[in-house]
């Protein structure tokens, strides 16, 4: 397996406390119906938090990166020349100050994406087409709603 994925699932299962609380603010489109994930990889790097819709990345600094301002400023430098916004906050920040942490965040991204994901089913797509694409999307074939066809046929339903 690709070490940078196996690196990103670590670092989901060994978070820090100000990402715990974080991710608490983040998760099940808590924040203005953004859909976040967090330890993404993205190039050679992996983002502590991402937002696909509004192509966002919310980076939490611990002391360690006092020593490490350079690579910082480089690797928000390398994110934002891929079209991507970059927030940093202070593990401090986040844990002292939730709210205001999250009305920062809120302040760039003013309201809600008004495009849809780019994997999100087309509006036109059929309900027998429809299990295709998701098929196709997974690899794998989706049986929703297949119970409730064969109770129609048996006339069950």
């Amino acid at each position: 397996m690709n070490q940078r994925v196996e690196r990103a699932r670590r670092l989901r299962r060994d978070q820090t406390d100000a990402e715990r609380k974080l991710w608490g603010g983040l998760r099940d489109q808590r924040l203005n119906g953004l859909k976040f994930k967090r330890q993404v990889p993205i190039d050679r790097y992996i983002a502590d938090f991402f937002c696909a819709d509004a192509r966002l990345i919310i980076e939490l600094d611990g002391g360690q990166h006092t020593m490490t301002e350079e690579a910082d400023a480089k690797r928000t430098a390398f994110l934002e020349s891929c079209g991507y916004l970059v927030l940093r906050f202070w593990n401090n920040d986040v844990m002292k100050n939730m709210d205001g942490v999250l009305e920062e965040i809120l302040a760039i991204l003013p309201q809600a994406p008004s495009t849809p994901h780019p994997d999100s089913v087309p509006t036109e797509i059929g309900p027998a087409r429809f299990r295709h694409f998701l098929m196709r999307k997974s690899g794998k074939p989706d049986l929703r709603g297949e119970r409730e066809k064969k109770d129609r046929v048996r006339g069950d339903a």
